[in-house]
């Protein structure tokens, strides 16, 4: 990209107006950076700025996923490594072992996974799938690949089972046969059993699928084969042949050894568990209905529901314990799903909170001829993952070290700190672990494998998850773990909903009224701030000591107030006119039009939430400082807030909707600024607007949101956003002025952005706000237009369905239009970006004053002048003033973020208040002193007499030079799409702009040039989940909501790439197998078999030969070269390439050999051939042919 030296192209240029120098540059194509007008004020000549960031520092990478496997299908565990593995519907492979030990894999065919099965000590991993694929994955390596994979093509896979210590994997298929793998080259063997052998020849029906399979502990040549009609067949692998049959009326579901290989257990679909001696299998030995009632004439007990799964397992020093999942009683159907568990005649019932996809139990020994000693059981559940203890009778749980909570209740926002204050991390956790749980068993986590290290990156990391209930978690994120900090609940700070009253019809929302919307966090002051989606604010301060107090309340109205251009005389009628009526009109301005909410009237004036007025008891951590809530205003809902913005140094907070912006005081709990978009302009409206008659009625559009653009995300937050979705679109098709409202300090009032006396002008008081004076007026500056018609062409609109929990995150469809929309349609202008900063606010300003950046849907940027008092003493007496500056900046599109980099082109941080405890027992003068950081610490010279603005939209970005305003930069980022999330980061001690766009592309700008330093097309914005949850943070990190449970994170930085490897777990650590128990000599010899079974004897293809080509086809894994880059390095890494290096030249001997084996045959037909000729014509003369 060429660089501009603006020494030599802008030296002695006057400043070109705003609208000049963006009509200059928004003219280009996608991908060009132009120079606007002069780079300083009255053209001072200036060196241009050295970028120390390349596309060098930059790839994509995804780095962890955290959370729990979203709908989970299968479960395995290696009890020598210790490791845990959890198979997915969408093809995924979560494999965990200690904290810090947590690796995502993913099929590429997206195949659900059937089951798992560990190569025990082996570092290997098989999954059978779907599509009926079986793969090999190598552990031995930081990221798995797989290394094989066998494509069954007529038999759809049931069920697998490989032996501890063989390599032949059994297979089970639909039609009822097994077929055997080798699984070091993955090839078929010819050994088949055939359905039809294994059962009686005089049984006339199909046995089913095979649902269960197992080799005998006490001789490995039986292998146990459980069809799903209820057969059960040991078959002799060395003489081919059926040694027992097993015949029961109910489905089998599963079938589990004693260790001692003398009886096994079925399940059936009845909830019976059936006992089987192998000595009597005419007949089950035990048959019990563990949750049948057992009737009074004593006929057989009643059938429950199935029991999906048995495990059988003995003790040396106890009764045998017997684990079942389902086998409940029908007439118990609001029972929750459970896990029983039978030890003697002792039954305990574990009810779950989501119903059961598999269960294991965990054994001291791997080897299934001993006495198994169960110590826990690991129950994978919908939504959850649990581990019982059994070594105690009352059978705790384990606490759970994993993430696997981040959906206890639905994520609808996130926000990602990295290097933030190291003190936050110690601090938030002592808050945090003063609420943790009593009860859980106290021995140590079972699943304990793999091995992790902190690794070279060292910098403190928040993740900070806002969801649907309300509550608010911060999490630990520090070297690509985490682990949760502090939980927040946020609907403590109202009323529980009673129905029924008359004060919950003013809820907007039906469900999840609390959903948080948006979060705005100061790590630095530790001011935290929420906006709900009932439409409110509410701001914490954070305190090590608990504190009992009352919760303090304002109230703001934001609306567009509706006037009538034709009808000089104002008129009031109801807000919902039918189709012959006007428009409401201009109020007037006795303030008498404000209602009391009640039964059978227009609601007015009433918030949809009730704040506790009683005292309350706030705990140590983060305490509700003040609420902010919007009220119905004439029987009109409050729209959701879409931008929200905080400052610590000056006690302010801003948020703004589709109607307007509210600038509020939260140290004296006042509101300065409640004004609708329009007005914010004052006379530096940058439309040309024309009076024209109102329409008849109200338009409620589906396709015309209120909002454009990005800010349409928001209102996708919870299952129903609106008690109607008429409400959530509902725009005014009419001409509209708007409502001006401001706090009134004793001495001012506000019109049109200007402080005036209170004799100046005749201001009627309106709804006093609780905790503050305010006045409300209607009122139209002189020569204002009366309405607003204006919408750039990149103005698009969103459909959003309403939809279900269940598809909720399915895909969004946007309807485009390039150009402006047509006459008939009026938008309002929502605030979509806001941004308090020390900066210019006005063009001929000398030195840097406090301002409020505000950016608008329509990609309109204004600024706020801020009037703070001079000193700190008055700061709580003495009023704020907020005054529009007149500097009117455009973009194409709505506008997503602000930053200010200083003359050096470093990011200039906003100032902030350092954090002290508002409930400190000092309680001295010195504590009390607010101390504030007025410039970032990265640039402690002055700031000089310029900065650079940078203003990105949903289509471009712009850097400015301020005071003078000039445009130096334009990137028209995209046409076709949009973006979804733009921040400014800093990486390897620069900063740069990151963007997310809608169409899945990644992309990193330079700053100040705006030079493309990266664009990777990523991720395909597949639903709105992705859109509403993904955000960049400094360090080249970023994240966003993989799937309803699960967070993946990712890093764009080529440095933390490149180290990746280092800071991954390992899964597979060198461990020695357990020794078999001397079995004894009397044992050994009455006991079982006395010959040693050789299965490669057996199944090997000098004996069973080869199977048929078509049943089967391999296919080599990609995660060769890939075991070999990521097997740690030394023996491993020789032995990985050796391995890889010996499984080609098999696979090419194995190609040779059957080539060489098809032309010996054909040789062979052609010697035929030419010997049957030879004697036909052997006793023919010559003449005779």
């Amino acid at each position: 990209m060429k660089k501009f030296n603006f020494r030599k192209v802008l030296d002695g240029l006057t400043a070109s107006s705003p609208g000049g120098s963006s009509g200059g540059g928004s003219g280009a194509g996608g991908g060009s950076v132009h120079p606007g007008g002069t780079a300083g004020a009255a053209g001072t000549p200036r060196d241009e700025i050295q970028e120390t960031l390349t596309s060098d520092y930059f790839q994509i990478c995804k780095t962890v996923r955290h959370g729990f496997p979203y709908l989970p299908t299968a479960l395995a565990f290696d009890p020598v490594q210790k490791i845990l593995a959890i198979g997915t519907r969408t093809g995924a492979i979560r494999i965990l072992g200690r904290p810090g030990v947590d690796c995502y894999c993913q099929h590429e065919s997206g195949a659900a996974v059937l089951q798992l099965q560990f190569l025990i000590n082996e570092g290997a991993l098989v999954s059978a799938s779907a599509d009926d694929t079986l793969h090999l994955w190598n552990l031995r390596q930081k990221r798995p690949a797989i290394l094989h994979s066998l494509k069954f093509n007529r038999e759809r896979i049931t069920y697998c089972h490989l032996p501890f210590q063989s390599k032949w994997l059994y297979v089970g298929t639909e039609r009822g046969n097994t077929h055997i793998v080798n699984i070091e080259s993955f090839i078929l063997s010819g050994y088949v059993i055939m359905w039809n052998k294994a059962i009686e020849l005089s049984t006339k029906t199909h046995p089913g699928p095979v649902v269960h399979l197992s080799d005998s502990p006490r001789d490995e040549g039986k292998l146990l084969i459980g069809y799903e009609n209820g057969t059960v067949v040991l078959w002799d692998l060395r003489s081919k042949r059926a040694d027992l049959r097993a015949y029961y009326d109910e489905a089998i579901h599963s079938v589990a050894w004693h260790h001692e290989g003398k009886q096994f257990m079925c399940s059936h679909s009845d909830g019976s568990l059936t006992l089987w001696n192998l000595k009597s299998p005419n007949r089950p030995f035990q048959t019990t209905i563990p949750h049948g009632k057992i009737q009074r004439d004593g006929k057989k007990p009643e059938s429950c529901k199935p029991i999906l799964k048995v495990e059988y397992k003995t003790c040396k020093n106890s009764e045998p314990f017997v684990i079942f999942s389902g086998g409940l009683s029908y007439d118990k159907a609001c029972r929750r799903p459970s896990l029983t568990i039978m030890h003697g005649k002792a039954i305990t019932v574990l009810e779950m909170d989501h119903p059961i996809v598999d269960f294991l139990t965990l054994c001291e020994t791997p080897y299934p001829n001993e006495f198994q000693e169960p110590y826990a059981v690991v129950v994978l559940l919908e939504k959850d993952l649990i581990v019982v203890d059994l070594t105690q009778s009352n059978f705790p749980i384990f606490e759970n070290p994993y993430p696997i909570d981040i959906h206890e209740s639905p994520v609808t926002c996130t926000e990602y700190f990295a290097d933030c204050p190291p003190d936050l991390i110690p601090v938030l956790y002592s808050v945090g672990a003063k609420h943790k749980k009593q009860g859980y068993s106290n021995k140590e986590w079972p699943i304990s494998g793999g091995a992790w290290n902190l690794g070279a990156q060292t910098y403190p990391e928040i993740i900070i998850t806002g969801h649907a209930d309300g509550s608010v978690k911060f999490w630990d994120a520090s070297a690509i773990t985490l682990q949760m900090l502090y939980k927040l609940k946020t609907s403590k700070v109202f009323e529980k909903q009673k129905l029924g009253e008359g004060k919950a019809t003013a809820e907007i929302v039906e469900e999840d009224p609390f959903a948080v919307q948006m979060m705005y966090w100061c790590p630095e002051s530790r001011i935290f701030c929420v906006a709900g989606v009932s439409a409110y604010v509410v701001v914490y301060r954070f305190s090590k000591h608990e504190v009992n107090t009352e919760i303090a309340s304002l109230e703001v109205r934001l609306q567009y107030e509706v006037e009538d251009i034709i009808t000089p005389e104002p008129e009031i009628i109801p807000p919902f006119p039918d189709a012959s009526s006007q428009l409401p009109s201009l109020k007037s301005l006795s303030g008498s039009t404000n209602t009391v909410a009640c039964e059978g009237t227009m609601k007015d004036s009433i918030p949809c939430l009730s704040v506790k007025t009683r005292p309350v008891r706030m705990p140590p951590g983060y305490q509700a400082d003040l609420v902010i809530q919007l009220v119905w205003v004439d029987g009109e809902p409050p729209q959701q807030i879409t931008s929200l913005a905080v400052n610590s140094a000056y006690g302010l907070v801003a948020f703004g909707n589709c109607n307007g912006l509210a600038v509020v005081d939260f140290m004296q709990k006042t509101v300065l600024l409640s004004m609708g978009t329009l007005d914010l302009y004052g006379s530096s409206d940058p439309y040309q607007r024309q009076p024209r008659s109102p329409r008849k009625s109200k338009q409620f559009a589906a396709d015309n949101f209120c909002m454009r653009g990005l800010s349409n995300f928001y209102p996708d937050l919870t299952k129903r956003i609106r008690t109607s979705y008429q409400s959530l679109t509902e725009l005014s098709d009419s001409p509209v002025s708007l409502e001006l409202e401001r706090c009134k300090s004793p001495t001012s009032d506000h019109v049109n952005g200007h402080c005036t006396s209170p004799t100046s002008q005749s201001c009627s008081s309106g709804k006093r706000l609780s905790s503050a004076d305010v006045s409300k007026a209607n009122r139209r500056g002189p020569g204002r237009p009366p309405f607003r018609k204006a919408q750039s062409a990149a103005c698009m609109e969103i459909s959003l369905p309403v939809t279900t929990e269940e598809n909720r995150e399915n895909s969004f469809s946007r309807s485009r239009s390039s150009s402006v929309s047509s006459i008939d349609r009026d938008s309002k202008e929502a605030i979509t970006a806001l941004y308090f900063m020390e900066s210019f606010a006005r063009k001929n300003d000398s030195a840097v004053s406090p301002c409020l950046w505000v950016g608008t849907g329509l990609g309109m940027v204004l600024i706020l002048s801020l009037n703070l008092p001079a000193s700190d003493d008055l700061r709580q007496s003495e009023p704020v003033m907020v005054s529009p500056s007149g500097t009117v900046l455009t973009l194409k599109g709505a506008v997503l973020t602000f930053a200010c980099l200083d003359c050096m082109g470093t990011l200039t941080h906003p100032p902030y208040e350092v954090w002290r405890d508002p409930h400190s027992a000092d309680d001295g003068e010195k504590t009390r002193k607010r101390k504030l950081v007025m410039h970032s610490p990265s640039s402690s010279q002055d700031m000089g007499d310029h900065q650079f603005a940078v203003i990105c939209s949903e289509k471009q970005a712009k850097v400015f030079s301020l005071p003078s305003q000039t445009c130096l930069y334009v990137h028209n980022i995209t046409e076709t799409s949009f973006l979804l999330r733009a921040d400014v980061v800093t990486l390897c001690n620069s900063v740069c702009l990151a963007c997310f766009c809608a169409n899945g592309h990644i992309m990193t700008l330079s700053l100040p040039s705006l030079r493309p330093l990266l664009d990777i097309n990523y991720l395909p914005v597949t639903d709105m989940r992705i859109a509403r949850t993904f955000c960049f943070t400094n360090e080249g990190q970023a994240l966003y909501l993989s799937s309803p449970t699960e967070i993946q994170r990712l890093t764009y930085s080529q440095e933390m790439c490149d180290n990746l490897q280092d800071m991954l777990g390992d899964l597979f650590t060198p461990v020695e197998t357990p020794e078999a128990q001397n079995r004894g000599f009397l044992k050994g010899l009455f006991g079982g078999s006395g010959q040693a079974f050789d299965r490669e004897e057996l199944f090997g293809e000098a004996t069973a030969g080869k199977a048929s080509r078509s049943l089967a086809q391999h296919i080599p894994g990609s995660g060769g070269i890939e075991g070999v880059r990521g097997a740690a390095g030394g023996v491993i890494g020789d032995l990985t390439r050796a391995r890889i290096a010996l499984d080609e030249r098999g696979q090419k001997l194995g190609e040779l050999d059957e080539r060489t084996a098809s032309m010996m045959a054909s040789a062979e037909a052609f010697s035929k051939h030419a010997h049957e000729v030879m004697l036909k014509y052997k006793d023919k003369k010559w003449y005779q042919f």
